[in-house]
């Protein structure tokens, strides 16, 4: 079984080779397309008559964008597919009309984690424009909440107790082995009053803190945020960072549409990269995209 054409309607980050890889699952051309685009009408044009199409993260696909292509039987997330609700595809609806979903998972942690790690290393030696501490102080020994605590933040856990910090998180669920292994559950209240670094990996559209939770964050603490997106009220956060003594590092995917105004804050730390975007993770993103459409197809 092959799909008639295959459809890259934005640019999905995918490594030259895995479209020729892809070449083998259709019977037609494979399309790609290097920007993004503006509107339903010009995905619903790029789409055309192919049966699957390939997406990033950055371009949503509304439920009428999937209706007006009713020919579709395959859609690839080039992207985390964490839930429905933090979806850029209307998964549900698509799935509603019999047209298979799949996402990837996984493929960027290593560079996130390894960027979370520099940045707390450089703010505490204070390498670079700021300097946590009046004096430059050692990530050993020190409180780091983490909050949520999947493969991202399982990795960054692990990292950190290696550099001999201690390590308190907060999930949804419990993770009885990452307990085993010394990761202590705290509820969020508690994690927020304890840590002294907080690193938030949460689903896009995730609002968890507000005026009451940065209340409990208090002064002298740092803030690390990698999700898609800000994941807390802005304008809390605004008042927070004016505290004494606080900084927050987030990266581009971190800051997101909010980048411009976040940089004009002391103390935000940002950067215009994604931390975890780095060849190898565009090769492991590659390699699950086209496992993904291979199982599909039954391969």
């Amino acid at each position: 079984m092959k799909f008639n054409r295959i459809v890259a309607i934005d640019d999905t980050g995918l490594v030259e080779e895995a479209y020729r890889e892809l070449g083998q699952y259709a019977d037609g051309d494979v399309v790609i397309s290097k920007d993004y685009p503006t509107s339903d009408d010009e995905i619903v044009s790029r789409i055309g008559d192919a049966e699957c199409f390939l997406v990033s993260w950055k371009t949503g696909v509304s439920a009428d964008v999937i209706k007006r292509c009713p020919q579709l039987k395959y859609i690839g997330l080039c992207c985390s597919l964490y839930d429905d609700a933090s979806s850029n595809v209307d998964v549900a609806f698509a799935r509603s009309r019999g047209i298979g979903v799949a996402g990837v998972r996984d493929y960027g942690d290593e560079g996130l984690v390894e960027y979370v790690i520099s940045e707390l290393i450089r703010l505490c030696k204070g390498i670079g424009e700021h300097q946590w501490k009046p004096d430059p102080v050692e990530l050993t020994g020190r409180c780091l909440g983490i909050v949520g605590l999947g493969a991202t933040g399982r990795m960054l856990a692990d990292r950190a107790r290696a550099f001999g910090m201690r390590v308190i998180y907060f999930s949804r669920t419990r993770k009885p082995q990452a307990e085993q292994a010394g990761i202590e559950y705290r509820s969020l209240d508690q994690l927020l009053g304890e840590a002294e670094f907080v690193s938030l990996h949460l689903p896009r559209n995730t609002n968890l803190l507000g005026t009451d939770e940065f209340s409990m964050l208090g002064s002298g603490k740092v803030l690390v945020n990698t999700s898609l997106g800000l994941v807390f009220d802005q304008a809390a956060f605004t008042l927070w960072i004016q505290g004494p003594g606080n900084f927050a590092i987030m990266d581009a995917d971190g800051t997101g549409a909010a980048r411009a105004e976040l940089a004009k804050l002391d103390r935000v730390i940002t950067t215009s990269k994604v931390s975890g975007w780095t060849t190898e993770a565009r090769q492991r993103l590659s390699d699950k995209v086209v496992a993904n459409v291979a199982r599909f197809l039954g391969d």
